[in-house]
């Protein structure tokens, strides 16, 4: 039997005193452009055609033609725009052949590999095992489920026609896997022997989205999604006592299985929450959806939401209590230690591709991507200056043992000594790839035995250090040193945006001035789906989540004045 980890009740249940910067918070807690290479750029409309670039000003009175020279659009002029700049200039994506998919290039695919590699770890210390369903799922699988089949309905893909005949049934491509997962779980999962059955898979899912944006919303996208099946007949025995009567006994057996797949949700988003923050240095706020933005077919639906550059909130991650919804609609069913069928509880869980967009769209800057070292693909480059000939040689050989220094000491670093290419061309060209530390080696350097150092995230002299020493104990604990500061620095800073953009509101007329502001509100909540409804189309915005970090003493609801148990976070979102 796989023997499911979950973390200790106090851990979940009780508030912590201080977070450090670098931390999470406990899940329930009381200018000038850059001219850059030539790039085919991304346009708002997804298309597969050449899209010739229109000409903007250079912010001199002077008309440039993108196509001759690539620019960043600054953010604060266009932050679609701009964003759309960095992934093409970044080389992290391009467009597919058909409209509203992506080819995810070499330096975008090796950040979503970090991630991975993360992940994976994650997963496994918690018990579950990584494996591989089909995408091609039977359209009466999806049927089976009603809320499930109505959610995802107008996102399918279907396939009529296989070896050039008509199909008997049309298949689904996966937009998610619960239904198949279920059809398999019935076959696997006998007896309470069998559970607790926990297993993860890395896929492509498709959704036929009608508007689309690279990485954030596209047709086909890479995720994980988990999927848990539970029992928990042997935490219920710990918790009676041999005389209670049935009744009694059946009422605590339904509550711990409850508990347990709500515990296991709960834990999945906790390691969500600190990927987010420990990683990707984003300052999400995690909490539980609302009933209309809750998940199709589930009971509830956690969140991690992130503040985007431009305001706009995204979620990052879910993690969904089935409850037994699918295993009742699939007969998921299981003998318990008393011989009584049951039917299991489950969880389901997902982050995606989407979390790079969530990176560029909250770090970046108007020189470009800015990365956290902890997801880099490459932490530090290596930049040779030189005049003369004569000087090369020694140059690069102080190159060479840098290099192997720093990577004997497990930093991902890169040497830039391509001919083709000035020294500040090159500072440039890395500046937007959001490489975190840059080291420039120059005769004088060798001769002294030190190198220059510059960090990404503080543009010009401040952000630059001369004379570090090559030997190396101390370069390494010093770049070491360096690339932790930028990582707790772009964490601190997009703390610092996400708090000074979340207005506390009392009524609905503070809330729609907030959202008017474009800024996220956060209020007490207690009205029906009816009135959620009614700001969704009188402001644009939703209820992102109900936070778990909530505030004491009495509320009353910002719509309807009624007594308010908690709060609920609105923004508008992607």
């Amino acid at each position: 039997m796989v023997a499911l980890r979950l973390p200790a009740l106090t851990s979940i249940f009780t508030s912590s005193s201080a977070t450090a910067v670098r931390s999470p918070p406990a899940i329930f807690p009381l200018k000038n452009r850059i001219r850059l290479p030539i790039r085919r750029p991304f346009t708002a409309n997804s298309t597969a055609e050449k899209v010739v670039a229109p000409e903007v000003g250079d912010g001199k009175g002077k008309v440039v033609d993108k196509e001759k020279d690539r620019v960043i659009t600054p953010r604060s002029q266009d932050f679609n725009a701009w964003y759309l700049d960095v992934i093409a200039n970044a080389e992290l994506a391009d467009y597919g052949p058909v409209r509203g998919t992506m080819v995810i290039r070499p330096y975008g695919y090796a950040i979503w590999e970090a991630i991975q590699e993360y992940m994976n770890v994650k997963f496994k210390e918690t018990g579950h095992s990584n494996m591989y369903f089909p995408q091609f799922i039977p359209y009466s699988f999806i049927e089976k489920e009603a809320s499930h089949v109505e959610g995802f309905s107008p996102e399918l893909a279907l396939v009529t026609v296989g070896g050039g005949k008509e199909l008997e049934e049309k298949l689904v491509v996966r937009p998610t896997s619960e239904t198949i997962v279920n059809h398999m779980f019935t076959q696997w999962i006998h007896s309470y022997r069998d559970l607790p059955l926990m297993i993860n898979q890395w896929a492509n899912v498709t959704r036929w989205e009608m508007r689309t944006k690279p990485f954030i919303r596209t047709l086909e996208f890479l995720w994980q999604e988990g999927h848990t099946a539970h029992a928990t007949a042997e935490e219920a025995e710990k918790e009676v006592f041999i005389f209670v009567i049935y009744s009694v006994f059946q009422l605590v057996l339904l509550y711990n299985r409850l508990l347990l797949a709500v515990l296991q949700a709960m834990q999945m988003i906790d390691v969500y929450t600190k990927f987010a923050y420990e990683q990707a240095a984003i300052p999400v706020i995690a909490g539980r959806k609302s009933r209309v933005e809750t998940f199709a077919g589930a009971s509830t639906t956690y969140t991690i939401e992130a503040m985007m550059g431009d305001r706009k909130a995204l979620q990052a991650g879910t993690s969904h209590n089935l409850g037994q919804n699918f295993s009742h609609a699939f007969g998921t069913q299981f003998t318990d230690e008393n011989g009584q069928r049951q039917h299991v509880w489950q969880t389901s869980w997902a982050i995606s591709t989407r979390f790079v967009g969530g990176i560029i769209m909250t770090h970046g800057d108007d020189s470009g991507l800015l990365l956290p070292p902890s997801l880099a693909p490459v932490q530090v480059v290596i930049v040779p200056i030189w005049k003369k000939e004569s000087e090369k040689t020694g140059v690069l050989t102080a190159l060479s043992s840098v290099k192997e220094t720093l990577q004997a000491a497990g930093i991902k670093v890169k040497i830039d000594d391509s001919d083709q290419r000035t020294p500040g061309w090159k500072f440039n060209y890395y500046e937007m790839k959001g490489v975190p530390l840059r080291i420039e080696i120059g005769p004088r350097d060798v001769s002294s035995g030190t190198v220059v150092i510059s960090r990404r995230d503080v543009p010009g002299k401040q952000g630059k250090v001369f004379g570090i020493s090559m030997e190396p104990s101390v370069l390494v604990a010093y770049i070491k040193d360096k690339l932790d500061e930028v990582q707790s620095s772009l964490l601190e800073r997009a703390t610092t945006f996400r708090d000074s953009n979340i207005v506390d509101v009392y009524s609905y007329n503070e809330l729609k001035e907030a959202i008017a502001q474009g800024k996220w509100a956060r209020g007490p909540w207690s009205a029906g789906d009816e009135e959620e409804l009614k700001v969704k189309e009188e402001t644009g915005a939703t209820i992102r989540c109900f936070p778990f970090e909530q505030p004491e003493g009495p509320k009353k609801c910002l719509m309807t004045g009624n007594s308010a148990d908690e709060v609920a976070i609105f923004a508008k979102s992607y």
